[in-house]
């Protein structure tokens, strides 16, 4: 099933219903405190943001999409283009001979523990990944390499890891990443 934005949906007889949907302003409040909890949790993301709402808006300029299990918000994904710090986008153009224009960033990728292992993470990647495709750019994405759990759910989506890279992420702050290509 799809939903009205062309998202993934899903009722299972006798089952919980999912819904991957666009983000709307009212969601801000309840993607935070998921957002919390993720971090909480797994440390997503490393560096919590000084304003978790605007963080997640503003860093999703191409579109945001939420996950719902039975109307209750369970994850979130959006889709950006490649900023200057952005390595999966250099790392796939360069490869391809492309321009690094012609790819989209999938990001701000998170489902709250109580959702996992109801295939969220994989519909919110599709959803943002088609919309990468509708408008004619390649998704990639990063990943910090001590996520083994998110790394592990793109190579089982089909995504191709480009490389891993050390980046800087502040002054004296360095990460270990994996860059990933979604499939051709």
């Amino acid at each position: 099933m799809t939903d009205e934005d062309g998202g993934e949906s899903g009722m299972q007889r006798d089952g919980p219903r999912r819904r991957v949907r666009r983000w709307a302003d009212g969601d801000t409040a309840d993607c935070v405190r998921v957002l919390a909890e993720v971090h909480r949790g797994d440390g997503y993301p490393v560096n919590w943001p000084d304003r978790p709402g605007p963080w997640l808006a503003a860093g999703c300029p191409l579109g945001s999409w939420v996950a719902e299990l039975d109307g209750r918000l369970a994850g979130h994904v959006g889709l950006s283009d490649g900023g200057d710090g952005d390595l999966a986008p250099a790392l796939w153009s360069a490869r391809h001979g492309v321009p690094r224009e012609a790819a989209a960033v999938v990001g701000r990728l998170f489902v709250a523990p109580w959702a996992r292992g109801h295939g969220f993470g994989a519909l919110l990647v599709g959803r943002a990944a088609r919309e990468a495709r509708h408008r004619g750019l390649h998704p990639v994405l990063d990943v910090v390499a001590s996520d083994t759990a998110a790394a592990a759910l793109y190579e089982r989506l089909g995504w191709q890891r480009l490389d891993t890279v050390r980046q800087r992420w502040g002054p004296e702050q360095w990460a270990t990443v994996h860059c990933y290509a979604a499939p051709a």
